[in-house]
C-alpha cells in the first residue's frame, strides 16, 4: 500500500499489507552488517545533535536548541549526514567503522525523498575510493539475494545488480547523452566559465535563467539529461565529479578539474556517493564557507561552520568514504513506488 490509502499506516490491515517488506528491509540490514563485519568494520553510532548539520548549499537542517544547565539556549541542529562525527572517529584512530543511522534533511519530500531516512555511511583508512566501487556493487547483490529478487526495479526501469557495472565519468557521461564538454568550461585553479556552460545548455534547448550559477546548470543538464540513463540494465559508477561539486573530495592527481567522487545509480536512481575524501583543513574551510557564500544567496542562510571538525581533519589519515541511501536500495530491492513504503514509521 502507498500514503494515498486513507489508512493510516499504523492500522493493522495496512501494516499486514506493508509488513513482508519491511520484513524484507531487516534482511537486507542484516546482510550488510554481516558483510561489513566480515570486512572487520565497527560498526559505531554517531549522535544525531551538531553544532553544523553540514555546509553543502542545497542541504537543510533542521534547526533546535540546546538548553544548558544555566537555563541558556544554545543552537544545534540535526546532521544531514554523520560525516563530521565519523570523521572525527578515523582522527581518533578508528580505521574501517560504518554506521546505519537516521539523518534529516529539510525540503525533501517525495517518492524518493523524506524529511527524516536511513543512511549506510562507511569508511576505509588508507585504502582508495575504488574499493568503495566495489562495497557498492556487492550491497546490490546482497540486497537482492535477500529478497530472492534476481532484478532491481523502479517503476518501469530495471537494473540486474549482478551485470558488471558501467563506469564513467562526469566528463564522458556529459559527452555521451548531452553533447556538452563540460571540462572546456573548468579551470585548473578550480574556476568555472558559467558563460561557456550557459551557451551550450542552450544549444541543447535547456532553459538558462540570467540568475543561473555554473553549478544550477550544470545540475540542469545532469538531472535532464543524463541520470535519465544511468543504470538501466546494469549498474553505473558516474566518477570524477568537477572539483566544483565535490566539497569534501581530493582532486584527481591526474587532472585538478576533476575530483574522486563518484556516484552509484541503479535504474535511474542515485543509490550513493562516494569520495576520496579531502583532508587538508585550510582548503576544506575555504570549501565550506564558498558553500555557505552561495547558501546565504540563494536561500538567505548559513550554517556555523564545526570547528572541531575541522580541527580533526588535520590529523586524519587519508581514508576513503562512502554514504548509501539504505530506504532506496530496500525500494528497489522489494520494487516499492516510494520510500514511505519501505519505512516502519513514515514521517506523517
Amino acid at each position: 500500500m502507498t500514503e494515498s490509502s486513507d489508512r493510516p499506516w499504523w492500522s493493522p490491515a495496512r501494516h499486514a499489507d506493508r509488513r513482508p517488506v519491511l520484513l524484507a528491509r531487516a534482511r537486507i540490514q542484516q546482510a550488510l552488517r554481516n558483510r561489513l563485519a566480515d570486512e572487520c568494520f565497527t560498526e559505531v553510532d554517531p549522535a544525531g545533535l551538531q553544532i553544523s548539520p553540514g555546509n553543502e548549499a542545497h542541504l537543510h537542517g533542521f534547526a533546535t536548541q540546546a538548553i544548558g544547565n544555566d537555563g541558556q539556549a544554545r543552537p544545534m541542529y540535526l546532521h544531514t549526514s554523520p560525516e563530521f562525527a565519523m570523521k572525527k572517529l578515523l582522527a581518533a584512530g578508528e580505521t574501517r567503522i560504518h554506521a546505519f543511522c537516521h539523518v534529516w534533511r529539510n525540503r525533501e519530500r517525495g517518492a524518493l525523498h523524506s524529511p527524516e531516512f536511513t543512511m549506510l555511511e562507511w569508511y576505509r583508512v588508507g585504502q582508495h575510493y575504488g574499493e568503495l566501487m566495489a562495497d557498492c556493487c556487492d550491497f546490490l547483490q546482497l540486497a537482492a539475494k535477500a529478497t530472492g529478487a534476481t532484478m532491481l526495479r523502479h517503476k518501469d526501469r530495471s537494473c540486474d545488480p549482478f551485470e558488471l557495472p558501467e563506469r564513467i565519468s562526469v566528463e564522458q557521461a556529459m559527452l555521451r547523452y548531452a553533447g556538452v564538454d563540460l571540462l572546456s568550461t573548468l579551470t585548473s585553479d578550480g574556476g568555472a566559465d558559467r558563460t561557456a556552460l550557459a551557451r551550450q545548455a542552450q544549444a541543447i534547448n535547456l532553459r538558462v535563467g540570467a540568475d543561473d550559477t555554473w553549478s544550477d546548470i550544470f545540475s540542469r543538464i545532469l538531472s535532464d539529461r543524463v541520470e535519465p540513463h544511468l543504470g538501466l540494465g546494469r549498474p553505473t559508477l558516474l566518477d570524477r565529479y568537477p572539483v566544483v561539486e565535490a566539497a569534501l573530495a581530493r582532486p584527481c592527481p591526474d587532472d585538478a578539474r576533476e575530483a574522486q567522487r563518484f556516484e552509484l545509480y541503479a535504474c535511474g536512481v542515485e543509490l550513493a556517493n562516494g569520495f576520496g575524501e579531502l583532508t587538508d583543513p585550510q582548503e576544506q574551510r575555504r570549501r565550506f564557507q564558498a558553500e555557505m557564500d552561495e547558501k546565504a544567496r540563494i536561500y538567505g542562510e548559513r550554517y556555523p561552520l564545526d570547528e572541531d571538525f575541522l580541527a580533526a581533519l588535520a590529523q586524519m589519515p587519508p581514508a576513503s568514504g562512502c554514504a548509501m541511501g539504505f530506504d532506496r536500495l530496500v525500494m528497489l530491492a522489494t520494487g516499492a513506488p516510494r520510500i514511505d513504503d519501505v519505512l516502519w514509521t513514515p514521517v506523517a
